[in-house]
């Protein structure tokens, strides 16, 4: 098992790409502290994969648009761990709407949680990581933050200041073994594409080089192989999963 013992926390890791990230975690051996801010789901899952991979597991709501919040998270980790060895910043939303459409709230709320809220839990969990000398912090996100897209001028903002962050928090925690680095997913099939109509899956589908959207695993893989002792030489990078589309 590639991440036996280790314990990693996951925002947004009760559902989608979240929760699969979860869940490859819980099958390395990885002890999970899944963060979400649906409690019933997010208590479902959290007992379903302890149960399913025999791991420790701790649910905890939380909104990482709130530094306390993420502070008590951190708090209660530590807690039950004594050690935090792997963060994983995937909690996100979107807000689509043209620039000359979009109001002041939909451009606050998405880079609340997609930017603000991953700098919040980074800042949390940063010193405890550099006390022990060692952590993986992982952002989610996502190909539109590298090359734009109509509609999302918000959320494009809000991953392409992630990128930059990642970026910068690579170069400040190096000195103390913390790496950090990002995965870019491109467009995956997730509750925000099975929206789509069959006609639009497969226009979209034709500008992927590789022909087909992404599967959550896909995305999961990425983050594991950038959590284990394998991208022990990686920080500061963005992993592209996108099959092509953005190069």
């Amino acid at each position: 098992m590639k991440l036996k013992d280790k314990v990693a926390i996951v925002t947004g890791g009760a559902q989608g790409i979240g929760y699969s990230i979860s869940k490859i975690l819980a099958a390395e051996g990885a002890h999970l502290v899944l963060c979400d801010v649906v409690e019933e789901l997010l208590k479902n899952k959290t007992e379903e994969l302890a149960n399913q991979f025999k791991v420790q597991a701790l649910g905890i709501k939380v909104d990482v648009t709130k530094s306390l919040d993420c502070e008590e998270m951190v708090a209660k980790t530590l807690d039950k761990f004594q050690r935090i060895d792997i963060l994983v910043n995937n909690a996100g939303i979107t807000k689509d709407n043209l620039v000359i459409r979009m109001s002041e709230i939909e451009w606050d709320a998405v880079l609340a949680v997609n930017l603000k809220g991953a700098f919040n839990c980074i800042k949390a969990a940063a010193r405890p990581m550099m006390k022990q000398r060692s952590g993986r912090i992982i952002n989610i996100c996502s190909i539109v933050g590298l090359m734009g897209n109509a509609g999302q001028a918000n959320y494009s903002a809000s991953k392409g200041g992630l990128i930059a962050m990642t970026k910068s928090c690579a170069r400040e925690f190096a000195s103390r073994n913390v790496l950090v680095n990002a995965v870019a997913p491109g467009f995956i099939k997730t509750r925000m594409t099975e929206v789509l109509s069959e006609e639009q899956k497969q226009k979209l589908s034709s500008l992927i080089p590789l022909t087909r959207l992404g599967e959550p695993e896909d995305v999961a893989k990425s983050v594991l192989f950038l959590a284990s002792e394998d991208s022990s030489y990686i920080t500061g990078q963005v992993i592209s999963v996108n099959g092509g589309m953005y190069m």
